[in-house]
């Protein structure tokens, strides 16, 4: 594991907010496995009150966001440099619009933890329930021949091998590994 420390800058501005520059001391922390793994970012000056309300992870490491969606923008541009444009300074210009100004959350929040990431999951994936997404989600961590024998969670009534669904697992399935999935995914 590769790991990077010292002053993270930036300038950033998200709509209706004002543009902000600001600086963060952290370690991020990059597996052998990126971009198909996730880095882990900490704040190290504890400027960051670490609490769930600040989007603090137990292991106190910041929450940028949910697991799959990461995976998603590190696919579109697979770079360190895609990690903090896409991640790291949308939740720091965050975290610094709430800490300065007291604005809540600019770009929204998920609720912190498992339900949050599942409330993203159901967006992402266009289902309805969390039992749908949590379906989905144990998909993931079998074998797609083994998936695509079961009942497809979009709720049509299909094998997820006959319904159009399996595409948008699939899409997600190829971006890390089913070890990954297990090791990584609420089931």
């Amino acid at each position: 594991m590769l790991t990077f420390q010292g002053t993270f800058d930036f300038t950033a501005e998200g709509k209706g907010h004002p543009r902000i520059t600001d600086s963060y001391q952290l370690s991020i922390r990059i597996p052998e496995a990126f971009p198909h793994d996730l880095p882990i970012t900490l704040e190290t000056a504890g400027r960051i009150p670490c609490d769930r309300k600040h989007h603090i992870n137990h292991d106190q490491s910041l929450c940028v966001g949910a697991r799959i969606r990461i995976l998603l923008e590190l696919s579109k541009k697979p770079t360190l440099l895609g990690y903090a444009e896409k991640c790291l300074i949308p939740y720091l210009y965050a975290m610094s619009l709430n800490l300065n100004y007291g604005v809540p959350f600019a770009f929204g929040e998920l609720a912190h933890g498992t339900e949050g990431e599942i409330q993203d999951y159901i967006e992402m994936l266009g289902l309805k329930t969390p039992l749908e997404a949590k379906q989905a989600l144990s998909l993931l961590s079998v074998k797609e021949r083994v998936a695509n024998k079961q009942p497809c969670p979009c709720g049509c009534g299909k094998r997820l091998g006959t319904c159009s669904f399996r595409n948008r697992l699939n899409a997600i399935r190829q971006l890390t590994s089913l070890n990954w999935f297990r090791a990584n995914l609420p089931h």
